[in-house]
């Protein structure tokens, strides 16, 4: 069973760097595109919890804070469990003005050396990188009813 170390998404969001930083970064934000709700302490080490009604709440660890350019938090699975060593994956979030846009590239890392049997980081792997794909094109309408853009 093939178990990938990361995965990786990268999509043009028709709007400003700094628009975008703002949406992958607040929480009021970050709960309108990204799951149900969101909480957020902006800098590194401070906590963040990303809730799903259908899937519970994920609490996770901000690490890197470099407006506007980059943004990373540590996320564990099972819901409701603090990230540690061996349960959690690495998100990245890279940010560059792209002509009037941003090139937004989204990368998970960390799932060789979660604590779990290869068949299970498959699965984890393969539902986040779908479940990315699904996210960052909510996050691309988001930003442009931000914007009154039609999606």
């Amino acid at each position: 069973m093939f178990v990938p170390e990361q995965i990786e998404h990268d999509v043009f969001v028709d709007a400003p760097v700094e628009r975008v930083w703002t949406v992958v970064t607040e929480a009021e934000h970050i709960g309108a595109w990204f799951g149900d709700s969101a909480e957020i302490d902006l800098r590194p080490g401070g906590a963040m919890t990303l809730t799903w009604k259908e899937h519970g709440s994920f609490p996770a660890r901000v690490e890197t804070v470099e407006p506007p350019s980059r943004f990373s938090f540590r996320w564990a699975r099972p819901a409701g469990a603090e990230p540690r060593e061996g349960n959690s994956t690495l998100v990245e979030f890279s940010l560059a003005p792209e002509g009037e846009g941003t090139r937004l590239r989204v990368v998970e890392s960390g799932f060789r050396t979660l604590d779990a049997e290869d068949a299970e980081k498959a699965t984890y792997a393969s539902e986040n990188a779908e479940g990315w794909r699904i996210e960052l094109e909510d996050l691309r309408r988001y930003v442009a009813d931000l914007a009154g853009v039609p999606s």
